[in-house]
């Protein structure tokens, strides 16, 4: 499981560069699948920097629940586990709440 964890890091933390210079909106499923229109109300490039920065604790809770594994410590997989879903969490919460990825005006 640990292996699996450790591989999976890699293409998140891929993922996670590419968004944080505000590029590859493509890879954002949700975002991918407006029309145009609606595409041209958001900033793609604050919105891709965002999920970047989510994309970047999501690897980290993934590197402590791996580590936790490797060093059978349970308080690391915990502490992985509990941040993974706080960074979660909040995610939900500020992208669906506020428009705060709208342009203005």
């Amino acid at each position: 499981m640990e292996a699996a964890l450790l591989i999976l890091i890699i293409p998140f933390l891929i993922f996670a560069a590419v968004l944080s210079k505000g590029k590859g909106a493509f890879l954002l499923s949700g975002y991918n699948t407006l029309p145009d229109s609606e595409k041209a109300q958001y900033n793609e490039a604050a919105l891709c920097k965002f999920i970047g920065k989510i994309m970047y604790g999501i690897s980290f809770s993934l590197l402590l629940l791996a580590l936790g594994e490797i060093v059978e410590k349970p308080i690391l997989f915990l502490i992985g586990l509990v941040f993974f879903l706080t960074v979660v969490m909040f995610a939900l919460v500020y992208v669906n709440t506020g428009n705060r990825f709208k342009k203005t005006g």
